[in-house]
């Protein structure tokens, strides 16, 4: 069964099978088209944090594709412990097609996995964001073209979202440098997985953000303290303060450079205003392709799983 738990899932020819049918789809519904290529098909959401681009780009692409969706919090799911996890997986997977699992553990999710007779996504969990860098490397290469050879800086925390970006980068055949913070920095255990997995990938890690940003095609940041971090907040303002997104570092990056950040933004903080409303920023046109990306998705994953029948 093919699940979605972390991009080391997908090979780089699968990778750019789901951005080729997420644009396919994207063509035909700018053309007003919403063919139900998946009518009568049930995807069950549930969550442990709460979601404004997630369930909504999940949602309305199976809605778009003749499908229907069921959301649960993760207390009507039963995760918090109400009964055993196999249980659970094991009863949704026989009411679903496909189920999205949005929570705090990458562990829950593994082991979800194991026990489910449909396939998993992972919409969002501590260690791994993969539909998210699904969605920003489609973004690339539609305002971009050609990803192959970009250069994408990510500044801020060596987060679920830049480790996902990473792996994306290494498929494309892309480079990434990551301006943190020292302290802030990708794991290292994670960068020998990526090394071990895809040898040519390519990210370097700097504590200068002026320095990361001088051939950048793309500027991309995220919130200094995620979801579970608030107790460490006030200790990353300050760490990350000379990290901001501003008009004078993106006056450092090349007149073309793009920005890009996942949302929810908190501004005045990790980016300003002006940078996130300029010219410059694909924000909101990544924050739309998030259905379009779920769309391909959802439809490669549920062929994969015909085709194993």
């Amino acid at each position: 069964m093919k699940h979605l738990i972390t991009l080391f899932d997908l090979t780089a020819e699968e990778f750019f099978q789901v951005l080729d049918l997420a644009a396919e789809l994207k063509q035909k519904w700018q053309q007003r088209e919403r063919p139900p290529l998946l009518q009568g098909r049930v995807l069950t959401q549930v969550f442990e944090k709460p979601s404004l681009r997630t369930r909504n780009s999940f949602e309305a692409a199976m809605a778009h594709l003749g499908g229907y969706g069921i959301f649960l919090s993760g207390k009507e799911a039963g995760l918090e412990g109400r009964e055993a996890l196999a249980d659970i997986a094991r009863v949704l997977s026989r009411y679903s097609d496909v189920i999205v699992l949005r929570t705090f553990s990458q562990e829950l999710i593994e082991q979800f996995a194991e026990h489910s007779s449909c396939p998993i996504i992972n919409g969002l969990s501590d260690d791994r964001h993969p539909c998210q860098a699904l969605t920003d490397f489609f973004t690339i290469r539609e305002v971009l073209g050609e990803v192959r050879g970009r250069h994408l800086v990510f500044v801020g925390d060596g987060n679920n979202v830049a480790r996902s970006l990473a792996i994306a980068s290494a498929y494309a055949g892309a480079s990434m440098t990551i301006a943190s913070p020292p302290g802030y920095e990708l794991p290292a255990e994670f960068l020998r997985e990526l090394k071990q997995r895809v040898p040519a990938a390519d990210v370097t890690q700097v504590n200068d953000p002026i320095e990361a940003v001088r051939h950048a095609d793309v500027v991309y940041t995220d919130v200094w303290a995620s979801m579970g971090q608030e107790a460490e907040a006030e200790e990353r303002r300050k760490a990350f303060a000379p990290f901001q997104v501003n008009r004078e570092l993106m006056a450092h990056a090349p007149s073309g450079c793009r920005f890009m950040h996942d949302l929810p933004a908190k501004r005045g903080q990790e980016v300003t205003d002006e940078v996130i409303d300029g010219p410059q920023s694909i924000v909101f046109q990544q924050a739309e392709n998030r259905m379009h990306l779920a769309k391909g998705l959802l439809l490669w994953l549920l062929r994969s799983a015909e085709a194993e029948r």
